[in-house]
């Protein structure tokens, strides 16, 4: 992904930041705090979200922060005074205030190996029709359903899924989309989709007005549009009538009941489902103040609606989450929380993909990665459009060392969702499949590249690590062993394994070598 602003190209790809073409240096930190508030632009980042972002949530000093902050700016040319790119937002936080573009990242580098097959997979011309469906406007004042906007299109996301013969780009790709005035054409080419549906929620007291708008990203032209005018409870038809609509504009033959088979299961409650799309954009922060915020969302709305699946699933990812990156003190209870709400959701609605996705990592947790598989592929088998069942298998084979499904699951992933928030987790599959295959020089590549990412965590860091140390870089294994402990002194490579459970194998025991060799 490339932001461009003024003379500025903010390269998320290839991790740089350029301005007039020329590379300007900056810190890892530095760099991953300017794509924070430039993909966050909508909005203020506050300092404890910037901490669980950048830091990973471990204490640190004022100091530092402003540190960063200074390097930031003055690496724009901005300052304090002038703000003309970063404002600050006086003991709140950071916005980032400067007119952004968003364009095509262009790497012209041809693969290496097998390895290093570029993403995202293009979609051929004669191929099934693709859509990105962005989030909608929201006018009027919602009071506590505010997340309506962001609600009705993922909804529209999750049924579009369940149709075979649509591509449809997955929600963390296609919400980085927030322009009151979209270019559907730029959009277009950098989600590689040949239609766009954009929309208005209009909310007057409990009444309610849906505008949507399906374009075609290769002309700009509008394929279909409507209106749809009803009470704020009946919104659940609206998204119904919405999602047969854009049935019948892309493909007139194709049976209207495609679109009743393609509906989801919504409460009654309508408190209950707006807790619950709030808790969805807690739990993609990915760092333990959201996490905890995001139970306490998807458990009103299971209080609201104790029958509501998908809050259980959320639950769960909570739950995981808690145990997976030990944001807890008790990771057991957190394994048996992820588990118990799982068999919940799937027990109350078996043909989620979201409830089997969920199902399918409480497995993990207990290193049982075998017993997930059949959750995982269920998750797809329901969803072939489902971006993070895809990743979750790519992630299972590779830590069962079978390199050909986990590399083609993780390059599907990313084509469903280039821009996903798990960007670096996909990324850092494709280094450990690298590492299988002993293309040592390639591990390394991908593994920089994760470790890179916005929101990749330290165990990332420490994939890159292990992928260094392999390839005979002693120089990066040190950088990388360095970061790991600035971020994080107390880990392990302890608990390392646990979060990445590998067999008995070759592999395992070469990577437990390297990193005790780093002090870990």
């Amino acid at each position: 992904m490339l932001y461009v602003f003024e003379s500025f190209e903010l390269d998320a790809s290839q991790v740089e930041l350029r301005r007039n073409g020329t590379v300007v240096p900056v810190e890892p930190q530095v760099f991953a705090l300017l794509v924070l508030l430039v993909e966050n632009r909508e909005r203020m980042v506050s300092r404890d979200e910037i901490v669980e972002k950048i830091w990973d949530g471990r204490i640190v000093s004022d100091s530092a922060i402003t540190s960063r902050i200074k390097s930031a700016r003055r690496a724009l040319g901005d300052d304090g005074k002038a703000q003309c790119f970063i404002r600050t937002v006086h003991g709140q936080g950071l916005r980032f205030v400067a007119e952004v573009r968003t364009v095509a990242s262009q790497d012209s580098r041809q693969p290496a190996s097998p390895c290093r097959n570029e993403w995202p997979i293009k979609v051929a011309e004669d191929a099934r029709p693709s859509i990105a469906v962005l989030p909608f406007r929201l006018l009027g004042a919602a009071g506590s359903h505010g997340a309506i906007a962001d609600a009705l299109p993922h909804d529209l996301i999750a049924a579009l899924s369940r149709l075979r013969w649509l591509f449809v780009i997955a929600r963390g790709s296609s919400f980085r989309f927030r322009s009151p005035d979209p270019d559907v054409g730029e959009i277009g080419e950098i989600l590689n989709v040949r239609y766009c549906l954009s929309g208005i929620v209009e909310v007057f007291g409990n009444s309610t007005t849906v505008v949507a708008e399906l374009a075609d990203t290769r002309t700009g032209g509008v394929v279909w549009g409507d209106r749809f005018a009803a009470r704020l409870d009946e919104i659940h038809e609206i998204r119904s009538q919405i999602v047969a609509n854009i049935i019948a504009a892309l493909e007139i033959q194709i049976p209207l009941n495609e679109a009743n088979l393609a509906r989801l299961g919504a409460p009654e409650n309508l408190d209950a489902w707006s807790a619950y799309h709030l808790g969805l954009q807690h739990l993609y922060r990915f760092n333990k103040k959201d996490n905890a915020v995001a139970a306490g969302l998807f458990e009103s709305a299971i209080t609201r609606e104790p029958r509501f699946a998908r809050a259980h699933a959320g639950l769960s990812s909570t739950a995981f989450q808690n145990a997976f990156l030990r944001y807890t003190d008790d990771p057991p209870g957190a394994v048996a929380a992820a588990r118990r709400s799982a068999e919940r959701s799937v027990e109350l609605d078996p043909i989620d993909p979201f409830a089997n996705f969920t199902m399918g990592r409480a497995f993990w947790l207990t290193g049982d990665i075998d017993g997930s598989l059949s959750w995982l592929d269920r998750s797809t088998t329901l969803s072939p459009n489902y971006a993070q069942g895809f990743y979750a298998r790519a992630w299972a084979d590779t830590i069962c060392e079978r390199d050909r499904n986990g590399t083609e699951n993780a390059r599907i992933a990313l084509s469903l969702s280039p821009l996903d928030p798990f960007r670096y987790a996909m990324l850092g599959t494709r280094a450990l499949a690298c590492m299988i295959r002993g293309d040592t020089a390639e591990a390394a590549n991908w593994a920089d590249r994760a470790a890179r990412s916005p929101g990749a965590h330290v165990l990332i860091a420490m994939i890159a690590v292990v992928a260094h140390a392999l390839n005979g870089d002693e120089r990066r294994t040190k950088l990388w062993a360095a970061d790991v402990r600035g971020r994080r002194n107390d880990i392990s490579q302890a608990h390392f394994f646990s979060s990445f459970p590998f067999g008995d194998s070759p592999l395992r025991r070469n990577i437990s070598k390297l990193l005790a060799e780093q002090g870990f």
